[in-house]
Protein backbone atom coordinates (compact mmCIF):
# COMPACT_ATOMS: atom_id res chain seq x y z
CA UNK A 1 0.00 0.00 0.00
CA UNK A 2 2.24 2.85 -1.55
CA UNK A 3 1.42 6.03 -1.40
CA UNK A 4 2.91 9.79 -2.30
CA UNK A 5 4.23 11.50 1.06
CA UNK A 6 6.28 14.40 1.69
CA UNK A 7 10.11 13.82 3.02
CA UNK A 8 9.88 14.32 6.85
CA UNK A 9 12.58 17.08 8.32
CA UNK A 10 14.87 14.33 9.33
CA UNK A 11 15.28 13.05 5.80
CA UNK A 12 14.78 8.97 6.48
CA UNK A 13 14.39 7.57 3.24
CA UNK A 14 11.46 5.38 2.37
CA UNK A 15 8.88 8.43 3.65
CA UNK A 16 7.67 9.48 -0.01
CA UNK A 17 5.92 6.05 0.18
CA UNK A 18 4.57 4.12 2.97
CA UNK A 19 4.01 0.63 3.48
CA UNK A 20 0.76 0.12 5.25
CA UNK A 21 0.72 4.01 6.53
CA UNK A 22 4.53 3.37 7.85
CA UNK A 23 7.71 4.20 6.23
CA UNK A 24 8.91 1.81 4.05
CA UNK A 25 11.55 0.92 5.19
CA UNK A 26 9.08 -1.08 7.51
CA UNK A 27 9.13 -3.17 4.82
CA UNK A 28 12.93 -4.29 4.69
CA UNK A 29 12.80 -4.79 8.42
CA UNK A 30 10.01 -6.60 8.43
CA UNK A 31 11.18 -9.22 6.14
CA UNK A 32 14.46 -9.87 7.57
CA UNK A 33 13.06 -10.48 10.75
CA UNK A 34 10.46 -13.09 9.10
CA UNK A 35 13.03 -14.99 7.92
CA UNK A 36 15.09 -14.27 10.97
CA UNK A 37 12.43 -15.81 12.40
CA UNK A 38 11.68 -18.45 10.24
CA UNK A 39 14.96 -19.92 10.89
CA UNK A 40 14.58 -19.50 14.97
CA UNK A 41 10.94 -20.70 15.17
CA UNK A 42 11.78 -23.58 13.28
CA UNK A 43 14.87 -24.84 14.55
CA UNK A 44 12.78 -24.32 18.20
CA UNK A 45 10.08 -26.41 17.22
CA UNK A 46 12.55 -29.18 16.41
CA UNK A 47 14.96 -28.70 18.90
CA UNK A 48 13.26 -30.51 22.14
CA UNK A 49 12.34 -33.47 20.10
CA UNK A 50 15.03 -33.89 18.23
CA UNK A 51 16.92 -33.72 22.00
CA UNK A 52 14.53 -36.83 23.51
CA UNK A 53 13.96 -38.98 19.46
CA UNK A 54 16.08 -42.14 19.86
CA UNK A 55 17.24 -41.37 16.38
CA UNK A 56 18.38 -37.71 17.81
CA UNK A 57 20.54 -37.21 20.87
CA UNK A 58 18.07 -39.62 23.40
CA UNK A 59 18.67 -37.39 26.36
CA UNK A 60 16.17 -37.43 29.22
CA UNK A 61 12.97 -34.61 29.62
CA UNK A 62 14.75 -32.19 32.22
CA UNK A 63 17.91 -32.29 30.35
CA UNK A 64 16.12 -31.55 26.94
CA UNK A 65 13.78 -28.92 28.83
CA UNK A 66 17.02 -27.44 30.28
CA UNK A 67 19.40 -27.10 27.24
CA UNK A 68 16.28 -25.95 25.16
CA UNK A 69 15.90 -22.91 27.88
CA UNK A 70 19.20 -22.88 27.75
CA UNK A 71 19.30 -21.90 24.31
CA UNK A 72 16.26 -19.72 24.15
CA UNK A 73 18.14 -17.88 27.21
CA UNK A 74 21.31 -17.27 25.26
CA UNK A 75 19.70 -15.93 22.26
CA UNK A 76 18.26 -13.16 24.19
CA UNK A 77 21.26 -12.61 26.69
CA UNK A 78 24.12 -12.39 23.41
CA UNK A 79 20.63 -9.17 22.06
CA UNK A 80 22.89 -7.20 25.18
CA UNK A 81 26.45 -7.29 23.72
CA UNK A 82 24.87 -7.31 20.15
CA UNK A 83 23.29 -3.82 21.07
CA UNK A 84 26.76 -2.67 22.28
CA UNK A 85 28.23 -3.43 18.48
CA UNK A 86 25.52 -1.45 17.34
CA UNK A 87 26.18 1.14 19.66
CA UNK A 88 29.84 1.37 19.88
CA UNK A 89 31.54 -0.96 16.81
CA UNK A 90 29.67 -1.42 13.81
CA UNK A 91 26.64 0.11 13.47
CA UNK A 92 23.07 -1.28 13.42
CA UNK A 93 22.85 -1.65 10.08
CA UNK A 94 26.20 -3.60 9.63
CA UNK A 95 25.64 -5.59 12.93
CA UNK A 96 21.99 -6.74 11.63
CA UNK A 97 23.60 -8.03 8.19
CA UNK A 98 26.83 -10.04 9.86
CA UNK A 99 24.47 -11.41 12.33
CA UNK A 100 22.36 -13.24 9.65
CA UNK A 101 25.38 -14.44 8.36
CA UNK A 102 26.08 -15.70 11.51
CA UNK A 103 23.13 -17.37 11.76
CA UNK A 104 22.94 -19.11 8.72
CA UNK A 105 26.50 -20.41 9.48
CA UNK A 106 25.23 -22.07 12.55
CA UNK A 107 21.85 -23.49 11.14
CA UNK A 108 24.35 -24.83 8.27
CA UNK A 109 26.44 -26.46 11.23
CA UNK A 110 23.65 -28.46 12.55
CA UNK A 111 22.48 -29.84 9.06
CA UNK A 112 25.51 -31.78 9.43
CA UNK A 113 25.77 -35.13 11.36
CA UNK A 114 28.04 -35.60 15.01
CA UNK A 115 27.11 -34.07 18.92
CA UNK A 116 30.38 -31.65 18.10
CA UNK A 117 28.68 -29.62 14.82
CA UNK A 118 25.17 -29.75 16.74
CA UNK A 119 26.38 -27.80 19.85
CA UNK A 120 28.73 -25.52 17.42
CA UNK A 121 26.25 -24.66 15.49
CA UNK A 122 23.57 -23.88 18.46
CA UNK A 123 26.05 -21.73 19.70
CA UNK A 124 26.33 -19.86 16.00
CA UNK A 125 22.79 -19.62 16.01
CA UNK A 126 22.31 -18.48 19.62
CA UNK A 127 25.11 -15.56 18.79
CA UNK A 128 23.63 -14.56 15.30
CA UNK A 129 20.34 -13.74 16.46
CA UNK A 130 21.49 -11.83 19.56
CA UNK A 131 23.29 -9.71 17.53
CA UNK A 132 20.56 -9.05 15.18
CA UNK A 133 17.85 -9.22 17.68
CA UNK A 134 18.58 -5.41 19.46
CA UNK A 135 19.73 -3.55 16.43
CA UNK A 136 16.64 -4.60 14.32
CA UNK A 137 14.38 -3.56 16.77
CA UNK A 138 16.20 -0.65 17.05
CA UNK A 139 16.44 0.13 13.38
CA UNK A 140 12.40 0.18 13.21
CA UNK A 141 12.89 3.26 15.89
CA UNK A 142 14.58 5.09 13.46
CA UNK A 143 12.13 5.18 11.11
CA UNK A 144 9.90 7.32 12.98
CA UNK A 145 9.98 11.07 14.43
CA UNK A 146 11.05 10.97 17.56
CA UNK A 147 9.77 8.79 20.41
CA UNK A 148 5.55 10.18 20.59
CA UNK A 149 5.23 9.32 17.18
CA UNK A 150 1.87 8.41 16.63
CA UNK A 151 2.36 5.97 14.03
CA UNK A 152 5.62 4.38 16.72
CA UNK A 153 2.95 2.01 18.59
CA UNK A 154 1.68 0.87 15.51
CA UNK A 155 4.90 0.48 13.15
CA UNK A 156 6.21 -2.39 16.11
CA UNK A 157 2.51 -4.29 15.84
CA UNK A 158 3.06 -4.47 11.86
CA UNK A 159 6.71 -5.48 12.52
CA UNK A 160 6.02 -7.83 15.18
CA UNK A 161 3.45 -9.03 12.36
CA UNK A 162 6.52 -10.29 10.41
CA UNK A 163 7.97 -12.28 13.47
CA UNK A 164 5.03 -13.96 13.86
CA UNK A 165 4.67 -15.01 10.03
CA UNK A 166 8.19 -16.28 10.16
CA UNK A 167 6.86 -18.11 13.28
CA UNK A 168 3.80 -19.96 12.01
CA UNK A 169 5.60 -21.17 8.66
CA UNK A 170 8.88 -22.75 10.26
CA UNK A 171 7.03 -25.27 11.87
CA UNK A 172 4.79 -26.52 9.82
CA UNK A 173 7.86 -26.57 6.88
CA UNK A 174 10.78 -27.49 9.22
CA UNK A 175 9.38 -29.22 11.40
CA UNK A 176 7.23 -31.82 9.10
CA UNK A 177 10.63 -31.86 7.06
CA UNK A 178 12.90 -32.50 10.24
CA UNK A 179 10.40 -35.34 11.68
CA UNK A 180 9.32 -37.52 8.44
CA UNK A 181 12.23 -36.62 6.52
CA UNK A 182 15.46 -36.10 8.52
CA UNK A 183 16.41 -33.72 11.96
CA UNK A 184 19.39 -32.22 9.77
CA UNK A 185 17.65 -31.79 6.42
CA UNK A 186 14.96 -29.55 8.98
CA UNK A 187 18.10 -27.71 10.33
CA UNK A 188 19.32 -27.01 6.59
CA UNK A 189 15.89 -25.59 5.57
CA UNK A 190 16.32 -23.01 8.41
CA UNK A 191 19.62 -21.91 6.62
CA UNK A 192 17.71 -21.34 3.70
CA UNK A 193 15.39 -18.98 5.37
CA UNK A 194 17.67 -16.96 6.95
CA UNK A 195 20.01 -16.49 3.66
CA UNK A 196 16.83 -15.24 1.80
CA UNK A 197 16.23 -12.44 4.44
CA UNK A 198 20.12 -11.34 4.12
CA UNK A 199 19.71 -11.25 0.61
CA UNK A 200 16.52 -8.91 0.32
CA UNK A 201 18.18 -6.83 3.59
CA UNK A 202 21.09 -5.92 1.16
CA UNK A 203 19.24 -5.57 -1.48
CA UNK A 204 16.52 -2.85 -0.49
CA UNK A 205 18.78 -1.37 2.34
CA UNK A 206 18.43 2.07 0.62
CA UNK A 207 14.92 2.31 2.18
CA UNK A 208 16.78 2.03 6.00
CA UNK A 209 17.31 5.41 7.79
CA UNK A 210 20.33 7.01 7.28
CA UNK A 211 20.67 6.76 11.34
CA UNK A 212 21.27 3.16 11.57
CA UNK A 213 24.17 3.14 9.27
CA UNK A 214 25.79 5.68 12.12
CA UNK A 215 27.62 4.64 15.15
CA UNK A 216 26.16 6.56 17.79
CA UNK A 217 29.44 6.58 19.91
CA UNK A 218 32.26 5.01 18.59
CA UNK A 219 35.10 3.12 20.87
CA UNK A 220 38.13 4.70 21.00
CA UNK A 221 41.55 3.29 20.60
CA UNK A 222 42.36 2.83 24.16
CA UNK A 223 38.65 1.40 24.76
CA UNK A 224 39.46 -1.30 22.02
CA UNK A 225 42.54 -2.27 23.27
CA UNK A 226 41.16 -2.68 26.82
CA UNK A 227 38.04 -4.22 25.67
CA UNK A 228 40.03 -6.74 23.50
CA UNK A 229 42.39 -7.25 26.23
CA UNK A 230 39.73 -8.30 28.84
CA UNK A 231 37.73 -10.59 26.57
CA UNK A 232 41.19 -12.51 26.42
CA UNK A 233 41.50 -12.58 29.41
CA UNK A 234 37.78 -14.14 30.27
CA UNK A 235 38.58 -16.83 27.52
CA UNK A 236 41.95 -17.82 28.91
CA UNK A 237 40.21 -18.37 32.42
CA UNK A 238 37.97 -20.03 30.72
CA UNK A 239 40.15 -22.21 28.87
CA UNK A 240 41.89 -23.02 31.97
CA UNK A 241 39.07 -24.01 34.27
CA UNK A 242 37.62 -26.12 31.46
CA UNK A 243 40.94 -27.75 30.51
CA UNK A 244 41.57 -28.56 34.31
CA UNK A 245 37.38 -30.11 33.98
CA UNK A 246 38.38 -32.20 31.45
CA UNK A 247 41.89 -33.58 32.07
CA UNK A 248 40.72 -34.51 35.59
CA UNK A 249 37.71 -36.46 33.40
CA UNK A 250 34.47 -35.11 35.40
CA UNK A 251 32.99 -33.14 32.59
CA UNK A 252 29.49 -33.65 31.90
CA UNK A 253 27.18 -31.45 30.52
CA UNK A 254 26.20 -29.88 33.17
CA UNK A 255 29.67 -28.03 33.55
CA UNK A 256 28.62 -25.87 30.81
CA UNK A 257 24.82 -25.24 31.19
CA UNK A 258 24.92 -24.67 34.83
CA UNK A 259 27.11 -21.59 34.80
CA UNK A 260 25.59 -20.35 32.04
CA UNK A 261 22.31 -20.52 33.27
CA UNK A 262 23.63 -18.95 36.13
CA UNK A 263 25.13 -15.97 34.51
CA UNK A 264 21.47 -15.72 32.66
CA UNK A 265 20.02 -14.25 36.10
CA UNK A 266 23.29 -12.58 37.28
CA UNK A 267 23.86 -10.87 34.19
CA UNK A 268 20.68 -8.96 33.77
CA UNK A 269 20.62 -7.59 37.39
CA UNK A 270 24.06 -6.36 36.99
CA UNK A 271 23.38 -4.30 34.05
CA UNK A 272 20.53 -2.39 35.14
CA UNK A 273 22.59 -2.08 38.74
CA UNK A 274 24.95 -0.71 36.72
CA UNK A 275 22.70 1.65 34.64
CA UNK A 276 21.17 2.94 37.92
CA UNK A 277 24.50 4.04 39.20
CA UNK A 278 25.55 6.10 36.10
CA UNK A 279 26.04 9.57 36.92
CA UNK A 280 25.81 10.75 33.63
CA UNK A 281 21.97 9.78 32.88
CA UNK A 282 19.93 12.97 33.94
CA UNK A 283 17.32 12.95 36.91
CA UNK A 284 14.46 12.31 34.27
CA UNK A 285 16.51 9.55 32.53
CA UNK A 286 17.19 7.69 36.04
CA UNK A 287 12.92 8.22 36.93
CA UNK A 288 12.31 6.30 33.88
CA UNK A 289 15.06 3.66 33.82
CA UNK A 290 13.33 3.41 37.84
CA UNK A 291 10.02 2.83 36.11
CA UNK A 292 11.40 0.57 33.28
CA UNK A 293 12.29 -1.91 36.41
CA UNK A 294 9.24 -2.83 36.83
CA UNK A 295 8.50 -3.63 33.56
CA UNK A 296 11.54 -5.76 33.10
CA UNK A 297 10.15 -8.08 36.39
CA UNK A 298 6.55 -8.24 34.50
CA UNK A 299 8.27 -9.55 31.48
CA UNK A 300 10.75 -11.83 33.13
CA UNK A 301 8.23 -13.51 35.14
CA UNK A 302 5.59 -13.44 32.31
CA UNK A 303 8.32 -14.88 29.81
CA UNK A 304 9.37 -17.83 32.53
CA UNK A 305 5.59 -19.46 31.64
CA UNK A 306 5.14 -18.01 28.32
CA UNK A 307 8.72 -19.90 26.76
CA UNK A 308 7.26 -22.80 28.16
CA UNK A 309 5.02 -23.35 25.20
CA UNK A 310 8.30 -24.39 23.41
CA UNK A 311 10.02 -26.97 26.16
CA UNK A 312 6.87 -27.96 29.08
CA UNK A 313 3.83 -27.72 26.36
CA UNK A 314 6.13 -29.22 23.81
CA UNK A 315 7.44 -32.41 25.55
CA UNK A 316 3.77 -32.67 26.96
CA UNK A 317 2.12 -32.80 23.06
CA UNK A 318 4.67 -35.56 22.26
CA UNK A 319 3.48 -38.61 23.83
CA UNK A 320 0.28 -37.16 25.73
CA UNK A 321 -1.80 -35.28 23.18
CA UNK A 322 -3.75 -37.49 21.05
CA UNK A 323 -2.12 -35.38 17.41
CA UNK A 324 -4.61 -36.97 15.21
CA UNK A 325 -7.39 -35.47 12.47
CA UNK A 326 -10.13 -37.93 10.98
CA UNK A 327 -7.03 -41.21 11.21
CA UNK A 328 -4.46 -38.54 9.88
CA UNK A 329 -1.49 -38.52 12.21
CA UNK A 330 0.22 -34.73 11.83
CA UNK A 331 4.05 -33.83 13.26
CA UNK A 332 3.77 -32.43 17.13
CA UNK A 333 5.72 -29.70 15.84
CA UNK A 334 2.95 -28.52 14.45
CA UNK A 335 1.51 -26.97 17.71
CA UNK A 336 4.19 -24.31 17.72
CA UNK A 337 2.42 -22.65 14.79
CA UNK A 338 -0.62 -22.15 17.24
CA UNK A 339 0.28 -19.44 18.67
CA UNK A 340 1.88 -17.56 16.03
CA UNK A 341 -1.71 -18.23 13.70
CA UNK A 342 -3.56 -16.88 16.49
CA UNK A 343 -1.36 -13.50 16.85
CA UNK A 344 -1.60 -12.77 12.90
CA UNK A 345 -5.53 -13.10 14.18
CA UNK A 346 -5.54 -11.04 17.12
CA UNK A 347 -3.15 -7.99 16.49
CA UNK A 348 -5.29 -6.32 14.32
CA UNK A 349 -8.20 -6.72 16.31
CA UNK A 350 -5.87 -5.49 19.69
CA UNK A 351 -4.34 -2.70 17.61
CA UNK A 352 -7.78 -1.64 16.73
CA UNK A 353 -9.52 -1.47 20.31
CA UNK A 354 -6.26 0.08 21.19
CA UNK A 355 -7.09 2.74 18.72
CA UNK A 356 -10.81 3.13 19.54
CA UNK A 357 -10.16 3.41 23.27
CA UNK A 358 -7.92 5.56 22.61
CA UNK A 359 -10.08 8.04 20.47
CA UNK A 360 -12.10 7.63 23.64
CA UNK A 361 -9.86 8.77 26.26
CA UNK A 362 -10.21 4.69 27.50
CA UNK A 363 -7.29 3.59 26.49
CA UNK A 364 -5.25 1.09 29.28
CA UNK A 365 -1.79 2.60 30.29
CA UNK A 366 1.06 0.41 29.38
CA UNK A 367 1.65 -0.41 33.24
CA UNK A 368 -2.11 -2.06 33.24
CA UNK A 369 -1.62 -3.69 29.90
CA UNK A 370 1.77 -5.55 31.49
CA UNK A 371 -0.56 -6.12 34.52
CA UNK A 372 -3.45 -7.72 32.35
CA UNK A 373 -0.84 -9.86 29.96
CA UNK A 374 0.76 -11.69 33.70
CA UNK A 375 -2.56 -12.57 34.62
CA UNK A 376 -3.47 -14.08 31.52
CA UNK A 377 -0.36 -15.76 31.08
CA UNK A 378 -1.19 -17.12 34.84
CA UNK A 379 -4.24 -18.08 33.82
CA UNK A 380 -3.25 -20.31 30.42
CA UNK A 381 -0.83 -22.49 33.35
CA UNK A 382 -4.54 -22.38 35.14
CA UNK A 383 -6.10 -24.27 32.31
CA UNK A 384 -2.93 -26.38 31.61
CA UNK A 385 -3.44 -28.23 35.09
CA UNK A 386 -6.88 -29.75 33.40
CA UNK A 387 -5.30 -31.83 30.44
CA UNK A 388 -2.24 -32.33 32.99
CA UNK A 389 -4.80 -34.34 35.26
CA UNK A 390 -6.37 -35.91 32.93
CA UNK A 391 -3.26 -37.84 30.93
CA UNK A 392 -2.48 -39.13 34.25
CA UNK A 393 -3.97 -42.22 33.66
CA UNK A 394 -1.70 -42.80 30.26
CA UNK A 395 -5.36 -41.57 28.39
CA UNK A 396 -3.94 -38.88 25.43
CA UNK A 397 -6.08 -35.86 25.97
CA UNK A 398 -7.65 -33.52 23.32
CA UNK A 399 -5.30 -31.17 21.07
CA UNK A 400 -7.90 -28.46 21.50
CA UNK A 401 -6.70 -28.14 25.20
CA UNK A 402 -3.04 -26.63 24.10
CA UNK A 403 -5.10 -24.53 21.75
CA UNK A 404 -7.33 -23.16 24.69
CA UNK A 405 -3.67 -22.88 26.24
CA UNK A 406 -1.79 -21.02 23.42
CA UNK A 407 -4.97 -18.73 23.12
CA UNK A 408 -4.66 -16.94 26.54
CA UNK A 409 -0.89 -16.89 26.28
CA UNK A 410 -1.02 -15.21 23.12
CA UNK A 411 -3.46 -12.61 24.50
CA UNK A 412 -1.16 -11.84 27.25
CA UNK A 413 1.66 -11.91 24.50
CA UNK A 414 -0.32 -9.13 22.58
CA UNK A 415 -0.82 -7.10 25.98
CA UNK A 416 2.49 -7.09 26.69
CA UNK A 417 5.51 -7.72 24.22
CA UNK A 418 4.62 -5.41 21.04
CA UNK A 419 4.22 -2.64 24.48
CA UNK A 420 7.71 -3.67 25.47
CA UNK A 421 9.65 -3.25 22.88
CA UNK A 422 7.90 0.45 22.16
CA UNK A 423 8.28 1.17 25.76
CA UNK A 424 11.81 0.37 25.85
CA UNK A 425 13.05 2.48 22.83
CA UNK A 426 10.79 5.26 24.32
CA UNK A 427 12.53 4.91 27.76
CA UNK A 428 15.90 4.59 26.88
CA UNK A 429 18.27 6.57 28.12
CA UNK A 430 20.13 8.33 24.90
CA UNK A 431 23.56 6.78 26.04
CA UNK A 432 22.00 3.48 25.96
CA UNK A 433 20.12 3.12 22.58
CA UNK A 434 20.41 -0.18 21.17
CA UNK A 435 21.70 -1.47 24.21
CA UNK A 436 18.16 -0.85 26.34
CA UNK A 437 16.69 -3.36 23.64
CA UNK A 438 18.95 -5.95 24.72
CA UNK A 439 17.80 -4.94 28.20
CA UNK A 440 14.84 -5.92 27.40
CA UNK A 441 15.00 -9.24 25.61
CA UNK A 442 17.34 -9.97 28.91
CA UNK A 443 13.85 -10.60 30.56
CA UNK A 444 13.76 -13.08 28.17
CA UNK A 445 16.80 -14.79 29.30
CA UNK A 446 16.02 -14.10 33.25
CA UNK A 447 12.82 -16.19 32.59
CA UNK A 448 13.99 -18.78 30.84
CA UNK A 449 17.08 -19.48 33.13
CA UNK A 450 14.69 -19.77 36.14
CA UNK A 451 13.35 -22.47 33.98
CA UNK A 452 16.17 -24.14 33.19
CA UNK A 453 17.77 -24.35 36.50
CA UNK A 454 14.66 -25.69 38.02
CA UNK A 455 15.15 -28.36 35.09
CA UNK A 456 19.11 -28.92 36.07
CA UNK A 457 18.01 -29.35 39.62
CA UNK A 458 15.27 -32.01 38.74
CA UNK A 459 12.31 -30.43 39.06
CA UNK A 460 9.70 -32.09 37.03
CA UNK A 461 7.54 -28.73 35.06
CA UNK A 462 4.90 -31.75 33.96
CA UNK A 463 3.81 -31.86 38.07
CA UNK A 464 0.35 -29.99 38.83
CA UNK A 465 1.87 -28.91 42.16
CA UNK A 466 4.95 -26.84 40.07
CA UNK A 467 2.28 -25.74 36.86
CA UNK A 468 -0.16 -24.27 40.07
CA UNK A 469 2.85 -22.61 41.78
CA UNK A 470 4.02 -20.47 38.09
CA UNK A 471 0.23 -19.88 37.76
CA UNK A 472 -0.67 -18.77 41.13
CA UNK A 473 2.79 -16.78 40.93
CA UNK A 474 1.75 -14.93 37.52
CA UNK A 475 -1.22 -14.05 38.78
CA UNK A 476 -0.16 -12.36 42.30
CA UNK A 477 2.17 -10.50 40.00
CA UNK A 478 0.26 -8.69 37.92
CA UNK A 479 -2.50 -8.23 40.34
CA UNK A 480 0.53 -6.49 42.78
CA UNK A 481 1.53 -4.27 39.62
CA UNK A 482 -1.52 -2.99 38.37
CA UNK A 483 -2.20 -1.74 42.06
CA UNK A 484 1.45 0.21 42.13
CA UNK A 485 0.20 1.36 38.15
CA UNK A 486 0.06 5.42 39.26
CA UNK A 487 3.76 5.47 41.05
CA UNK A 488 5.25 3.63 37.83
CA UNK A 489 3.42 6.69 35.58
CA UNK A 490 4.44 9.19 37.85
CA UNK A 491 8.34 7.87 37.38
CA UNK A 492 7.69 7.44 33.63
CA UNK A 493 7.26 11.18 33.12
CA UNK A 494 5.61 12.57 29.93
CA UNK A 495 6.29 9.15 28.28
CA UNK A 496 2.66 7.45 27.82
Amino acid sequence: MASSLTKDAAGNPGSQKTFFGHPRGLATLFLTEMWERFSYYGMRALLPLYLVAPAGLGLDVPTATAITSLYMALVYLLALPGGWFGDRYWGPRKTVAIAAGIVMAGHLSLALPGTVMFYFGLLLVALGSGLLKANISTMVGHLYDGPNDPRRDGGFTVFYMGINIGAFVAPLVIGTVGQNVGWHWGFGLAALGMGLGLLQFLAFGRDLSPRSSQVPKPLTASERTAVLRKGLIWLLIAAVFYGIVGVSGSFTLSWVTIPLIILGLVIPIAVLARMKRDKELTGAEQSKLTAYLWFFAAAAIFWMIYDQGATTLALFADGKVDNQVLGWEFPVSWFQSVNPVLVMALAPVFAWIWLYLNRKGKEPSTIAKFAGGLMLVGISFFVFLLPLTDSSGGALVSPWWLVVIYFFQTTAELMLSPVGLSVTTKMAPAKYASQMMGVWFLAVTAGDSVTGLLSEAGVDLNRTGVVALEAVLAFLAGVAIFMYRRKVKTLMGEIH
